[in-house]
């Protein structure tokens, strides 16, 4: 039997026209990614969709994005091409125009916060860096990242000297993921009435400030690199909670660094998968040291094969070729699976797997150490 219960990767369904039209969209891809951009900057969408229902004339959406007849025509034709906006069937009174409505993906593309995070982030880290992708694969090393200016090191070294877009849209991004699943993680990790938390890979602290928002006496201890740090720290003194969260810098992966031990609960959030296998077996093996018998081990990941929809799916199997080409060059978003087996080689069993967490299917794994 299959281990997967979704048709969709098991079946090749498609009509061979579809199947065609489908590989005329990958084959145009960047140019039909650039034209959304410029639709999107030069207001030309929004001017389809401030319209309504009654449409706008090619001519309008021209003069009020400030462009060419010709600019405008080639923009909205390939939109229409796209289905991000549509032509409304009836003519008008005044002699018949072509007047364009917006579509439903057009919508999500001017509405959407998740459409627009991924954008972003794909138009102002990836699309250049993009490129290189195949030189990546066969380096094993993230050599899109050279676009920026920066040659053998991984994204996170390099993250607090990108340029000011690109990292925004990094953060923004990150958090945005990473932050829909904490409401409903931290009664879950809380259940066990912590004292003590080691967050590893703590990043700029959002973590580490809700808990201390949730529980007025839990202390924690974030850990992660140097530059992270040094961002994480000032949150935490804007948030007012130096007291209670100290920070360790270091790179986990050093054979030197040691994960501070006597906390009740070790916590990585959207953090392994920063890691090949073999890396996230030897991080978990120093988490397992640092945790002792007692203590849980939590883990916040989104994997491909949990996820409820096709579309969720296809956007984490995406971001992997992002930590291919631009973060790290060894590591992507993983089945689940495959990231459980790297966390039981290290001595770990995951007593408690939540799956399906906020609106982006998240999954909470509780690990403890195998005795």
């Amino acid at each position: 039997m299959s281990e997967y219960a979704n048709d969709y990767y098991t079946k090749d369904a498609i009509r061979a026209v579809d199947a065609k039209f489908e590989a005329q969209k990958i084959a145009f891809a960047p140019l039909a990614f650039q034209a959304v951009r410029a639709l999107l900057e030069l207001g030309l969408l929004k001017a389809v969709s401030d319209s309504g229902e009654k449409g706008i004339s090619l001519e309008k959406a021209a003069e009020q994005a400030g462009v060419s007849l010709y600019g405008a025509k080639v923009l909205l034709e390939i939109a229409l091409g796209m289905n991000l906006v549509k032509i409304l069937p009836e003519t008008t009174p005044d002699g018949g125009e072509t007047r364009f409505v917006l579509g439903k993906t057009g919508w999500f593309l001017l509405e959407d916060e998740m459409t627009q995070v991924n954008f972003n982030f794909v138009n102002d880290v990836c699309y250049q860096g993009a490129f290189e992708l195949s030189r990546s694969i066969k380096a094993g090393k993230p050599l899109g990242l050279e676009v920026f200016g920066f040659e053998g090191k991984t994204i996170y070294e390099a993250l607090s000297s990108l340029p000011e877009k690109a990292r925004m849209s990094w953060f923004v991004f990150d958090h945005f993921y990473s932050d829909i699943g904490f409401e409903e993680a931290l009664p879950i990790v809380f259940s066990h009435n912590p004292k003590k938390i080691i967050d590893i890979g703590g990043n700029t602290a959002k973590w580490a400030i809700c808990c201390c928002r949730h529980d007025p006496n839990v202390e924690l201890t974030i850990v992660d690199l140097p530059g992270q740090i040094q961002a994480a720290e000032q949150k935490i003194a804007q948030a007012g909670f130096s007291g209670r969260i100290k920070t360790k810098a270091c790179n986990v992966l050093d054979t030197e660094t040691v994960i501070p031990s006597g906390a009740d609960i070790i916590w990585m959030s959207q953090f392994l998968d920063c890691f090949s296998l073999d890396e996230v077996t030897l991080i978990m093996e120093k988490a397992r040291h640092a945790a002792g018998p007692a203590a849980n081990v939590y883990i916040l990941e989104p994997f491909w094969d949990k996820q409820r929809f096709e579309a969720a799916s296809y956007s984490l199997q995406a971001a992997s070729l992002y930590f291919t080409c631009m973060a790290n060059g060894n590591s992507k978003m993983y089945r689940y699976g495959e990231l459980a087996g790297a966390i039981e080689r290290a001595g770990f069993d995951i007593v408690d797997a939540h799956h399906n967490l906020g609106s982006n299917d998240y999954s909470l794994l509780c690990c403890r150490s195998r005795p």
